[in-house]
């Protein structure tokens, strides 16, 4: 159920726990603005400490007394003026035309401005365009506006509050909301044991190393010319993998553009410097674009010989034969796929609402043989519920706060190395039976607890039942280590449905690809993985009835 917050001051001292916090485990990578920021924050009168923070958690550094209007911070102006000599918060400061037009309705600028406008019902835009020139410069808010009551403010320090946030969480993307949606109730975290050693950032060049890759990434996704971009990309490698794999991902995504723009000789640059998965297949893909056969053959053969995962060992299949052609070299052979059962059904077209997999699903559907739609729910879950207590292993840089949802090191290329003897104990139940109790026990302790394996939603006590009544010990084992083989990847791409037969403790998988649809490459390897290891799946192709 969710909770109402009885504390008014919630968010204040939440925000004191993050201060606590960071002093505590981070004091050695702070400098000196952010020590002083420590020390004084807390000694401040309540109500402008309550005051600093709306304004923290608010969008924007300009605000107006009259807005921030609170009934347990009282007077917003008397709370003001605690902050005032912090060096914080400035009041009634100097604004630009377009600052000022964000603070004022249409009706004060019409009183601000009075004769200098000459359409007074013209849209805002239209207003600020009609005064930008004779209105250049920037201005106390008392000067644009003399007969306004009200008080201007403008926050200083939203850099280092932010600063602060990103050395608590480890990331921009999650913020002070994450306190109030955990004490409601409506998201939980695992509680895990933090030793000295987990923390995020480890030295202070880590956050400016964050920070600068912050900086790239929104300029680039905001569409800046990429070159310019690139210049200022860190191209040496971070000595913190989770935050080096950050910069990876981000050249990955570079290489991808200049790709989209046919830039083939940059696309590769970036490439041929890129450790991200997916990076070398990419590599060589240019090289066949741009025709450099030669280069690319060479590249591939490399790759081959050690294949990063089974989703470059099918990219590079794909590869080969093309470019063994163009370089006028043998033939190869085909690769076989495993034999796999194949459903071929004509039905109706439904009148009503419906969606492919659906209508397969009802349609298979027996009293004696239920039908559910899984897809990468089931065996996740049942992944994430063995091996919970691995998942959630306190090691070092995994977890450095309370609110992850995951480890850092999710889908990093030693995430089950660094875990190996945790997850070997999980898998050892799958031995002696224990495992189903294992299960049973952590869905119901951990139910609803944010983790980014089990699907809450979709697992329900009936299919728990028959999963583990119906699949063998053995077949789930399987699926765990190819799941730790690649997470990333591997995560994705199972069958759509599971039909179970609880009286002969037997299941099957199946695919549905409705008219015109075509197996995926991660579902075509999670096929061929279950059909190698005599796993039951099939793949189902529907067509619809001509109407007569």
């Amino acid at each position: 159920m969710i909770r109402v917050l009885e504390n008014e001051f919630y968010y204040l001292d939440n925000f004191q726990r993050v201060l606590d916090w960071i002093g505590e485990r981070y004091g050695d990578l702070l400098d000196e603005d952010e020590h002083a920021f420590l020390a004084a924050f807390p000694v401040l009168p309540r109500n402008a400490r309550a005051l600093f923070v709306r304004m923290v958690m608010r969008k924007g550094e300009l605000f107006r007394a009259s807005k921030l209007n609170y009934v347990e911070i009282g007077c917003p102006v008397e709370a003001a003026g605690h902050l005032l000599g912090t060096g914080w918060v400035v009041a009634d400061p100097e604004l630009t035309l377009d600052e000022l037009f964000d603070l004022l309705s249409k009706p004060e600028i019409l009183e601000a401005f009075g004769s200098r406008l000459r359409v007074k019902n013209a849209r805002k835009a239209e207003q600020l365009e009609a005064l930008r020139e004779a209105c250049a410069d920037s201005l106390p808010f008392s000067h644009w506006y003399k007969d306004c009551p009200d008080l201007a403010l403008r926050i200083l320090v939203k850099p280092l509050c932010d600063r602060l946030r990103l050395i608590f969480f480890g990331n921009l993307h999650q913020d002070w909301t994450e306190f109030v949606l955990s004490d409601l109730g409506l998201f939980r975290y695992e509680q895990v044991e933090f030793s000295p050693d987990s923390r995020g950032f480890r030295q202070r060049r880590d956050v400016d190393h964050y920070l600068q890759l912050h900086a790239c990434k929104e300029r680039f996704a905001a569409g800046e010319p990429l070159d310019d971009v690139v210049e200022d990309l860190p191209w040496h490698a971070f000595d913190n993998d989770w935050l080096d794999s950050r910069r990876e991902k981000l050249l990955f995504q570079i290489g991808q553009h200049y790709e989209k723009l046919k830039d083939w000789d940059k696309a590769y640059g970036v490439y041929a410097r890129c450790r991200f998965p997916g990076a070398r297949g990419r590599a060589i893909r240019v090289l066949e674009k741009h025709e450099r056969f030669d280069l690319a053959y060479e590249l591939l053969s490399a790759a081959q010989a050690a294949p990063e995962s089974e989703a470059e060992r099918q990219q590079l299949a794909r590869i080969a034969p093309r470019l063994a052609r163009k370089l006028g070299h043998a033939k190869l052979a085909p690769r076989r796929s495993q034999a796999v059962r194949r459903i071929d059904l004509c039905l109706p077209l439904p009148l009503d609402d419906w969606w492919v997999e659906g209508v397969v699903r009802d349609h298979l559907a027996l009293e004696e043989a239920p039908v559910f739609y899984v897809e990468n729910a089931l065996a996740n879950s049942l992944f994430g519920l063995l091996c919970w207590r691995a998942v959630f292993a306190a090691i070092p840089g995994a977890f450095f706060h309370p609110f992850h949802r995951g480890p850092a090191d999710l889908h990093s290329l030693d995430f089950h190395q660094r875990r190996a003897s945790e997850f070997a104990a999980c898998l050892a139940e799958l031995e002696d039976g224990r495992y189903q109790d294992t299960i049973r026990r952590n869905y119901a302790e951990k139910f609803g607890i944010s983790t980014p394996f089990v699907y809450w939603d979709a697992l329900t006590p009936e299919l728990l039942d028959l999963a583990l009544a119906c699949i063998p010990a053995s077949h789930l084992r399987r699926w765990c280590e190819r799941i730790l083989a690649d997470v990333k990847t591997n995560r994705s791409g199972f069958p759509d449905l599971i039909q179970f037969w609880p009286r002969e403790g037997r299941y099957t998988m199946i695919e549905v690809k409705g008219p015109g649809d075509r197996l995926q490459d991660n579902q075509l390897r999670w096929i061929d993985y279950c059909a190698a290891h005599d796993m039951p799946v099939a793949v189902c192709y529907l067509q619809w009835e001509q109407a007569a």
